[in-house]
């Protein structure tokens, strides 16, 4: 069952940008923590950024500090990831997951998030 959908991946130049999105379906994002995580190709899934219900505060991985920003649109349910700068190591599968346990989704354990999406691919190349 769906919880989350993504949508906005694509291919992008390095040093272009892209925003994601992540709308919850049948919930509200209101009390809900939200991640992103993403997959590159043969490697594990790595938490990315997430933003916290309780305050909206936000966390991001090293390797994307300064270069991606994570908010949220409580309206519209949804989660955006605006990703700027981008790397060919940024180039993967972005998944977004849910949990009302901030402490899953901004841990990176994203296997523990009771709501999942089924990812949208991303490509940096030139």
């Amino acid at each position: 069952q769906v919880q989350l959908v993504e949508s906005g991946g694509g291919l992008a130049q390095p040093g272009g940008s892209l925003r994601l999105s992540c709308q919850a379906l049948e919930f509200t994002l209101h009390y809900v923590a939200v991640g992103w995580f993403r997959q590159a190709p043969g490697k594990e899934v790595e938490g990315v950024s997430c933003i916290r219900s309780s305050d909206g505060s936000t966390y991001y991985a090293d390797s994307v500090k300064g270069r991606f920003t994570i908010s949220r649109d409580i309206a519209k349910n949804t989660v955006y990831l605006q990703m700027n700068s981008l790397k060919p190591e940024d180039t993967g599968v972005y998944y977004c997951a849910g949990d009302l346990n901030s402490d899953y989704v901004c841990g990176g354990d994203y296997y523990r998030s009771d709501y999942r999406g089924k990812g949208t691919l991303v490509t940096v190349s030139s």
